[in-house]
């Protein structure tokens, strides 16, 4: 690329009105992705009026400001109320929730804006240098390493459940059974729809993420009603993380950083999943040093990191070869259509300009990020300040509306209520919900690419371990099942061990 190009575009989006606009979408896209169930697509889609009355360039750029301050935003609603704002941010809640009941929501906000603006700033320059070599990259994946890489995030499943394998394992089998209803894309008939048309299109994610997630959320609050509450204060202070927190967090970014790039630039994956393979693969990589799951900041840092280094991978499909990378660069791609920007090879020479000004602009739009989530930081904990009994009601308000607004369908609302119930239950029993998410996300990807990998083969299975790519994500699926059922024998020796102790002393 030239300097040249690259310095024109930075000028261009330090305009008076360029940035302005730049600045107001970043607001917009953070507000609406911490409100439950408004996604930064639908933020895209309110937008589309504006864009037909701006230039390209500025188009172009409220489309990746919504997208990135989207991505960011989730992890508000993750960490105060246990609410994801979008699926990116369902991993984040893991331990950004129980940082907040501590009373450290105030430091679980800085680390998030921190590993998103690192996350943000590498997948800027990973756009920037690297997009024509990361979507050659992406071009070479076949079915069968779509499915292989499927599986390999099915087992994080197997490890979710925060030390319950088993009770991790019930909950992604259970994500995985819902994956299948619906209409089957291989023979075109309907399963496990119990005659309700509205399960034609299968289980929707969202009502399942704010049911799973929030109303089971609010149940148990309301149950702790019961009792006297007591408000938890909140420490605002020293919210930017110190020179030690670096250092504790540097394996976690970069664990984000390379999952969350890598994981974008493939068609169909996201950063629903980048969140959870990064949360999976620090946790195991910093092993008993932190204890996730508890309210740690590693643990917060890997997947948000990972889903916002998502948007500069997701974008470099859609730019170079016009392949949305998922629902949000879907409508994004709509959304050029409509402005007669048409990516391709040959975007880079018909809108240079254009182009060049977003490629600048996306490093502007990650320092936005990082002001405005800071400014976020010291304003948005006092919401823990409410009252249970006048927070919950507004907070059920917005899942309601939020569910409402994806298909306007009650029966949307009605399945989030349902899950809500089901959430309840696991959470009385000591199943976690992020497996099951996870199931329901990968479960028709992986389904999708095995019936086409096999049709392509004449049903032929060892094509998945012919090919270097499959059997290397099949490798790892192995390895991954293995490791964790190795920590589970070991924890449960340690257990047994710290029971024993006291025995052998009294004696």
């Amino acid at each position: 690329m030239s300097l040249g190009y690259f310095l024109e575009g930075l000028i261009s989006s330090f305009e008076p009105m360029t940035f302005l606009i730049m600045f107001l979408a970043t607001v917009a896209g953070i507000v609406i992705g911490a409100l439950p169930g408004l996604t930064g697509a639908m933020a895209i889609i309110l937008s589309m009026p504006i864009l037909a009355r701006i230039t390209p360039a500025q188009a172009l750029l409220v489309l990746a400001a919504i997208f990135c301050g989207g991505m960011y935003g989730g992890s508000i609603s993750a960490i105060l109320i246990s609410t994801p704002g979008g699926p990116s941010a369902s991993a984040t809640l893991l331990d950004g929730y129980p940082m907040a009941k501590q009373g450290r929501a105030g430091k679980a906000m800085g680390i998030a804006v921190f590993a998103s603006f690192i996350g943000g700033i590498f997948s800027s320059f990973g756009l920037l240098l690297v997009a024509p070599l990361l979507a050659r990259l992406a071009l070479s994946f076949q079915a069968q390493d779509y499915f292989s890489l499927s599986i390999f995030g099915l087992t994080i499943m197997a490890s979710a459940g925060g030390g319950a394998l088993v009770n991790g394992l019930v909950a992604g089998w259970i994500g995985l059974l819902l994956s299948t209803v619906g209409v089957d894309g291989n023979m075109g008939m309907s399963r496990f729809t119990f005659g309700f048309p509205s399960l034609m299109s299968g289980v929707n994610l969202l009502p399942v993420l704010i049911g799973i997630f929030a109303m089971s959320q609010l149940l148990e609050n309301a149950e702790g009603l019961l009792v006297a509450h007591q408000s938890l204060k909140q420490d605002l202070k020293d919210i930017w993380p110190s020179w030690l927190d670096m250092k504790r967090i540097s394996l976690s970014l970069a664990v984000g950083c390379v999952v969350g790039i890598f994981i974008g630039i493939m068609p169909g994956a996201g950063g629903a999943i980048a969140c959870f393979m990064a949360y999976d693969i620090a946790r195991r990589l910093y092993g008993s040093r932190a204890k996730f799951g508890s309210g740690v900041i590693e643990g917060v840092a890997a997947p948000e990191c990972a889903n916002n280094a998502c948007t500069g991978g997701d974008m470099v499909p859609l730019l170079t070869l016009g392949i949305p990378g998922d629902v949000q660069t879907a409508v994004m791609l709509g959304a050029l259509m409509l402005i007669g920007v048409r990516p391709g090879p040959l975007l880079f020479v018909e809108q240079r300009e254009a182009v060049y000004t977003l490629l600048a602009g996306m490093f502007v739009i990650q320092f936005l990020i990082l002001f405005l989530g800071l400014a976020a930081c010291r304003v948005s904990p006092r919401i823990l300040a409410v009252p249970p009994g006048l927070l919950n009601p507004i907070i059920l308000i917005f899942c309601v509306v939020g569910t409402f607004t994806l298909g306007n369908s009650l029966f949307d609302v009605k399945m989030a209520l349902v899950f809500g119930f089901i959430g309840y239950l696991m959470r009385k029993f000591g199943y976690p919900g992020a497996p099951l998410v996870l199931g329901l996300i990968l479960g028709p990807i992986a389904e999708d690419h095995l019936n086409r990998a096999l049709l392509v083969t004449d049903n032929d299975w060892t094509t998945f371990v012919t090919r270097p790519i499959s059997c290397f994500f099949l490798i790892l699926s192995v390895l991954s099942i293995a490791t964790a059922l190795y920590s589970s024998y070991r924890e449960a020796k340690l257990a047994g061990k710290t029971a024993a102790e006291p025995a052998g002393g009294r004696g």
